[in-house]
């Protein structure tokens, strides 16, 4: 058993590219903003709208990650070295069979999509152009999860860093040109923002395939047809982790409708909290992908108790550095708020949920973790029905009962979300503890 110093050097080594890599990847949709808001209103908005539907169709493939990264840490703890990439091999067929076709619908229906998200027409007339260019990437989207599973899995996350950054070089070039019309290039206007982060994801592709070429041939990279175990393996673990994904997002849809039936501040107030969340979590999803590898390939060396303790390990540095990014939050909440809010009775709105915000992160980071390390043993159908039973079966009802029903507003939706986050956690610990997962076969 390794010393908990260096068991802890080995978490952060692992998890902090994967922390930075995830932080720049969210910046995409922000970027593609930033650069089309001196345009208008309404391009700002078409964008909008055309990026969260490109989160929602992205969501169909997201599992395809976790689906590869489970099984390569797997055989890396087996240290079986010539079969490691056949997950990845396995991944990057099944992102192509799906994302393909997927595509020629999402082109074909667009229209329909944004109506349905949004029912204003010169709004939807911008994010259906914008939304088109975007989902042409969604195959070099899918595949590069492919790619980022398998080197995550044999603990080389620098190189999804490093990776990403190149992309983010070539997304801002490439969009400011196609966007005002540079270099001799048409200007775009809102659609060259779709067009340019897709010439960037391709490129992204090109620098995945060119490093898995050189290093990953002797693990097996492309040597044959994935056979079909490998194929039906790899779509048990990743399809319930996408369908997870996919109704996570619906949910949030959900309860912004549920603000819009209290007021348009809750609605406003709500996005920033929420926004504000989802950017705080991302320091623990990064560390539960490390968890996801850690778990993996201990249970390849079947070194049951390590595995068990890994998840712990990482739990413990979680809640450390979740209470560190939301400490501030709690001090500081107008400040914080006044970044993005400039109405004093919207801040005063917002600042006991802020606070309840920073609590139920710190929280919740024992699901954040062991939720992703249970992936990594196997157990996406458990982590997909504990997920989505106690968001849509509880929380959600909660939050309409209490915040419209019983009139008690964004505050009181807060406070449910609190406790939904308290039991979230506990639910999680409970499966770790019961150790049922380690007796998984991937």
């Amino acid at each position: 058993m390794l010393p908990d110093s260096i068991r802890r050097r080995r978490i952060l080594r692992l998890a902090t590219p994967i922390i930075a890599a995830m932080l720049t990847q969210s910046l995409i949709n922000l970027i593609d903003a930033a650069l089309v808001g001196s345009l208008g209103e309404v391009p700002l908005a078409g964008v909008g709208i055309g990026g969260y539907a490109m989160f929602l169709v992205t969501a169909l493939v997201f599992g395809l990650s976790s689906g590869v990264q489970s099984q390569t840490a797997r055989r890396h703890g087996e240290e079986a070295w010539q079969v490691r990439a056949r997950p990845l091999n396995a991944g990057l067929a099944i992102a192509l069979c799906v994302s393909l076709p997927l595509t020629l619908l999402c082109l074909w229906q667009a229209p329909r999509l944004m109506a349905l998200i949004n029912p204003d027409a010169a709004v939807n007339a911008v994010a259906v152009e914008y939304f088109r260019w975007r989902v042409l990437s969604l195959s070099a989207v899918a595949m590069i999860f492919c790619f980022r599973g398998y080197w995550n899995g044999i603990e080389q996350s620098g190189f999804y860093l490093r990776i990403m950054l190149a992309m983010h070089v070539v997304n801002v070039a490439a969009s400011v040109c196609l966007i005002f019309g540079y270099l001799g290039l048409p200007a775009m206007g809102a659609a060259g923002a779709g067009a340019g982060t897709t010439l960037s994801l391709y490129v992204g592709l090109l620098l995945w395939a060119l490093l898995s070429l050189r290093h990953a041939v002797p693990s097996g990279f492309l040597a044959g047809v994935p056979r079909r175990p490998a194929l039906l393996t790899t779509l048990r673990l990743a399809t319930p982790h996408s369908f997870q994904q996919l109704w996570f997002a619906a949910g949030y849809a959900v309860l912004f409708w549920i603000l819009g039936r209290i007021d348009t501040a809750s609605v406003a107030v709500g996005h920033v909290l929420v926004n504000l969340s989802l950017l705080l979590i991302l320091p623990g999803v990064g560390l539960g992908m490390a968890a996801m590898s850690l778990v993996g390939q201990s249970l390849g060396r079947q070194a049951h108790g390590d595995a068990h303790r890994w998840g712990w390990d990482v739990v413990r540095l979680a809640w450390l550095c979740l209470a560190a990014l939301a400490l501030p939050m709690a001090l500081f909440p107008e400040q914080i708020l006044g970044v993005f809010l400039r109405d004093p009775e919207l801040i005063a709105l917002a600042r006991l949920p802020l606070q309840l915000t920073t609590v139920m992160i710190v929280l919740d980071g024992a699901a954040l973790v062991l939720a992703q390390a249970l992936l990594g043993a196997g157990a996406s159908r458990t982590v997909m029905t504990t997920t989505l039973s106690l968001q849509w079966l509880v929380f959600l009802p909660l939050a309409w009962w209490v915040g419209v029903v019983m009139e008690q507003g964004l505050l009181g939706i807060w406070w449910v979300q609190l406790g939904y986050r308290c039991l979230n956690s506990l639910w999680f610990v409970t499966i770790w503890q019961r150790r049922q997962w380690l007796r998984l076969e991937i």
